[in-house]
């Protein structure tokens, strides 16, 4: 504490992001002048972080869910001593900087995760503390120093506590006890169309209690002693997450202060002016102070003395159980361990017909017990998508019925380090949580989606929850890999595959038992692949994914038996894999003739693999209640109907 440099440093901060959105013509300036004290105080007094290590693994996590504040966030890296250059904040929001309008993650050095997305954030948080103890739980013991001990720590705005994830993630964050998150509510009451009372008057607090967290006030939020004091008391709580909400007035020391109109605009001349005369400032845009510049050699060496007593207490540990800490570095450098297939390898289905829904399950638990850093859960659909782990205790999480929060906290896991997700739920239900897919997407995490029920199939349920339009939009979402596998082998190779990935994978699986076929596993690795062939160039090639293969190779029969021998059955698990093949072994596999694909939902897309002559038999509508071989057939997906398409194409 320096009563003297603090409110320097302060004014530093919002003033430098003033200056990024000033120069950039674009940004948020209100929120950086109205929280920047509450940041100031957590990360000069509290956060245990390493400037030149920023991928230190016993870390406090800082999330800044109010991604639009961006600025603020650059600029305390940059006083932090990040390698972050003041060039960097001179290009805010400018092509090929490290200043990008939201915090990316991957992109700029300090920053956990990639925020914008409301809500988005403080779910990711959640994740990261889930993830925290987890760990603490499998490498800390007792007597011993702590190898795991970390707190996370979250900056949310009203908006972020408007947006429902946010609410599902806080109410499984209470239940969870996750007494290491503390959430610094930004409480400026202003909104994009104007004052909170618009759309949002609730008692934030009460709601949060009654989540089961610890809440605390601070009703000015200039003043440093008691956001300090705050956060003492959140870090002394430890069996309740807890939310500090601080009063702030949006824009402050700007004409504009505590109005709308500053929250994403530029200040413009007139009024940086006024802001800089309220403050005392030079009239000089990315000033530092001496004082504060002079700042960052300490915090660097503060830093570096919290890693290496870390370092020096994991070293204790190992001179008595070498065992565990290389198991520890191998797991926080997300390398599975040796033979993590082995179980795998052992699985074998006969021949007796397999939902992949099943198979999946028997895979789970066959890797589980050569991946320990391998977890997950459902949104209480465990018995329908077979995720749990046979005595895994700990490892299966409950989510409840909270598929956006699941998604989102399972990328906070993911980002953590330790562990490989995974959540599940059914597919139709996957448009709960394709927020959060698509920042896995963005951000490459290791997730696993595990989305069941898969088709009209589901049957009786009806076109509530028989998928559609679900797979052609997750296709579309660049970075996640998709598999629809055909059987209960494929579906072992696809998760071979997803949990091997660099980025997040989705498992779309079947709810019916579908029959055993010859599954050639590199083909799957490849994303397409012959699975019947045929002497010669095949006349016509059946495209298909999932249960419509088995669909296909009935019909192939069929036509063999009026004379047509020429045909090939191509199974199609994953667009994306068989996109990324040569030209030469994606026109091997595809042929040079008619083409007819298959498909229990949405048609799109699948236009890019039959080409102009060819044609696509899937479905554009919703579906129907009736048991699903009699919904399939009534919607034209029957093998009468197939084999009918299939001959118009080859008299044609």
């Amino acid at each position: 504490m320096n009563l003297e440099l603090d409110p320097l440093c302060v004014t530093t901060l919002r003033m430098l992001a003033v200056d990024m959105v000033e120069q950039a013509q674009s940004g948020h300036p209100g929120m950086p002048l109205g929280a920047a004290p509450m940041a100031y105080v957590l990360w000069s007094r509290f956060l245990r972080h390493d400037p030149a290590d920023p991928g230190w693994p016993d870390r406090d996590r800082f999330v800044l869910s109010a991604g639009h504040g961006s600025a603020l966030l650059y600029a305390l890296l940059h006083l932090s001593g990040y390698d972050l250059p003041m060039e960097e904040l001179k290009r805010f929001r400018q092509l090929g900087s490290r200043t990008p309008g939201h915090p990316e993650h991957k992109l700029t050095p300090g920053v956990e995760c990639s925020t914008g997305p409301l809500g988005q954030g403080l779910s990711m948080g959640v994740g990261m503390a889930l993830a925290e103890r987890m760990l603490a739980g499998r490498f800390n013991r007792p007597g011993e120093p702590a190898m795991v001990d970390h707190r996370v720590y979250v900056l949310a705005s009203d908006g972020d506590l408007m947006e429902g994830v946010a609410s599902e993630a806080a109410s499984f964050a209470g239940h969870q006890g996750l007494g290491k998150l503390v959430v610094l509510y930004d409480d400026n009451r202003i909104s994009i169309e104007g004052s909170t009372d618009l759309a949002f008057t609730e008692d934030v607090e009460a709601r949060f209690r009654a989540y089961g967290w610890h809440t605390l006030a601070v009703e000015d939020g200039e003043d440093l002693e008691a956001i300090a004091g705050a956060i003492e008391l959140g870090r002394a709580e430890s069996g309740r997450p807890t939310l500090i909400r601080v009063r702030t007035r949006i824009g402050h020391g700007s004409p504009q202060a505590g109005s709308a109109a500053v929250h994403g605009s530029p200040l413009g001349a007139e009024r940086l002016d006024a802001t800089r005369q309220f403050y005392q400032w030079p009239d000089e845009s990315f000033y530092v102070p001496a004082a504060v510049q002079h700042l960052r050699s300490g915090v660097i060496e503060r830093g570096l003395e919290w890693s290496h007593a870390w370092a020096a207490r994991v070293a204790e540990v190992e001179a008595t159980d070498p065992v565990r800490v290389a198991r520890f570095r191998e797991v926080l450098a997300g390398i599975l361990p040796e033979g993590w297939d082995a179980g795998l390898q052992q699985v074998d289905f006969g021949q007796k017909p397999v939902a992949t829904r099943v198979a999946s399950g028997v895979a789970i638990n066959a890797l589980a017990s050569g991946i320990p850093a391998l977890i997950g859960g459902s949104a209480d659909l465990a018995p329908s998508n077979n995720t749990h782990i046979k005595d895994g205790g700990a490892r299966n999480i409950h989510f409840g019925v909270r598929e956006h929060a699941m998604a989102a906290i399972v990328n906070g896991m993911a980002l953590h380090g330790g562990w490989i997700p995974f959540c599940a739920t059914f597919l139709v239900f996957s448009d709960y949580l394709r927020g959060a897919m698509r920042l896995s997407a963005l951000m490459e995490t290791r997730v696993i989606y595990v989305l069941t029920h898969d088709s009209v199939a589901v049957g009786e349920d009806g076109p509530t929850h028989q998928p559609i339009e679900h797979l052609a939009g997750l296709r579309a979402l660049p970075g996640l890999t998709v598999f629809r596998p055909a059987d209960a082998n494929e579906t072992v190779a696809a998760w071979r595959l997803a949990v091997s990935a660099r980025g997040p994978s989705a498992l779309i699986l079947s709810r019916q038992n579908l029959p055993i076929l010859p599954v050639n596993p590199d083909g799957v690795a490849r994303g397409a692949y012959v699975v019947s062939g045929c002497a010669g160039e095949p006349a016509l090639v059946l495209l298909a994914a999932g249960s419509e293969v088995s669909l296909a190779l009935q019909v192939k029969e069929r036509l063999i038996g009026l004379g047509h021998e020429a045909v090939r059955v191509v199974s199609m698990p994953s667009w994306e894999l068989f996109a990324v093949q040569s030209d030469d072994y994606r026109s091997a596999v595809l042929g040079s003739g008619l083409r007819l694909a298959i498909e229990a939902g949405s048609s799109l897309g699948w236009h890019r693999w039959v080409g102009e002559q060819g044609a696509v038999l899937a479905l554009d509508r919703f579906g129907l209640s009736a048991p699903g071989g009699k919904a399939m057939a009534a919607l034209g997906l029957s093998e009468e109907a197939v084999l009918v398409r299939a001959l118009e194409l080859l008299r044609a």
